[in-house]
């Protein structure tokens, strides 16, 4: 079985920075301006970014580090 990464999830402070950041790269995104998941289509996976607060909900795992925890 062949192994590869399809999908990378990242969980970001600032969901509009991070999507400037991105599309300044030269990255594109059908999402409109009020998603709350962006996905990026890469050579061969899609990164997708989505506001750090909701994917600890959503995954149900404590954000420490927003928390300014170690």
């Amino acid at each position: 079985m062949e192994q590869r990464v399809s999908l990378i999830t990242l969980g970001v402070q600032d969901l509009a920075r991070a999507r400037r950041f991105y599309e300044a790269l030269g990255w594109k995104t059908a999402a409109a301006p009020g998603d709350d998941i962006l996905f990026f289509q890469a050579a061969g996976f899609i990164v997708a970014l989505w506001d750090r607060a909701k994917l600890a909900d959503d995954t149900g795992v404590r954000d420490t580090a927003a928390a300014g925890e170690a």
